[in-house]
This record gives C-alpha cells, structure tokens and sequence, in this order.
C-alpha cells in the first residue's frame, strides 16, 4: 500500500520523462488530479484523462510534453511536503521559485493552486511540489 500518492505520481513523470515515453500511468487521487491540472495550466503536460479499470481502480493516463529537441518541458519535479514532514507556508511567503520559471503547487482552502494563483488570492496552504 502506497503512502504517498503525490510522490509516487510525481517519480512517475520524472520516470516517464527520462525514458522519453509519451505517456505515464498514475494512481488516481482527487490531489493528484488537481496537482496535474496545475501542470497543464502551466503548460508541463500535454493533457490527462482519469480512466476507469478493474475493481472500480481510477488511474491517470498522462501526455507528457517535449520540445524540439525532443527533451521533456519539465526540467526538475521535486516532493516538498511528505508526510513525515509537511510544510506550510503563507500567502506572503509564496511569491516567486527560480525567478518566476518554476512554479510551486500549493494545496490551499480554495484547492491546489500554483504560488501565483495563490498569492493573488491571499491564500496560503502546503507546499505540495516544486516545478521548473
């Protein structure tokens, strides 16, 4: 049984990045689908749909995105709060990452964000991953 969904789907991206896949498979969540809705507003994937399988089990089914060079758009994706150690911030604190080319996905009262979207609504939350 899996403890973290977040960090399980996030190593499958980078995963599926380094071999150069088209798509990755995850384990659905209702997180998780907002964390990849973040990153396909943020142009790191091409698009994902929830797919129904066996026994009532949801997976993910991701695009990934290259450029043309035929390297993946996401340069680094890294798990900020674990469950041993979760980390919250507020809205103060989450302004820019990497000069405004990252972006950190914030699970907020309103949702997950990305840390633009949340300080401009004033909402802090937990870090949840960092993107550039």
């Amino acid at each position: 049984m899996m403890n973290d969904l977040i960090a399980d789907a996030l190593t499958r991206i980078r995963n599926a990045a380094l071999r150069k896949l088209e798509v990755a498979t995850l384990v659905h969540s209702n997180t998780v689908v907002g964390v990849l809705t973040v990153l396909q507003k943020k142009e790191y994937i091409e698009n994902f749909k929830v797919v129904d399988g066996k026994n009532n089990k949801r997976t993910v089914s991701v695009t990934l995105k290259y450029d043309d060079n035929e390297k993946s758009v996401i340069n680094e994706i890294t798990r900020v709060s674990k469950p041993g150690r979760r980390v919250y911030k507020p809205a103060s604190e989450i302004k820019n990452f990497k000069n405004g080319y990252g972006t950190i996905i914030v699970s907020t009262s309103k949702g997950v964000l990305a840390n633009d979207e949340a300080h401009a609504a004033n909402l802090g939350g937990e870090l949840l991953c960092t993107v550039w």
